[in-house]
């Protein structure tokens, strides 16, 4: 039975926590940033944790992340 590799472009957009919750990150913050309120930019600077589903397919892809 061959090995199940690690999807990297997933890995690069997730991290798993220590308790096993996966984490992304929030969309916005790359340009336009003087046009967006500074509630938005401190809203979008913190880690959000992943939906459910998503996790579901992370746990298929990353077999050894989790």
């Amino acid at each position: 039975m061959p090995k199940h590799k690690t999807r990297k472009a997933i890995m690069a957009r997730f991290k798993i926590t220590g308790t096993g919750k996966a984490m992304r990150r929030t969309p916005g913050r790359r340009h336009l940033l003087r046009y967006k309120s500074r509630r938005a930019l401190g809203a979008s600077s913190h880690d959000k944790a992943a939906h459910s589903s998503v996790v579901a397919y992370l746990r298929l892809c990353c077999p050894k992340a989790f």
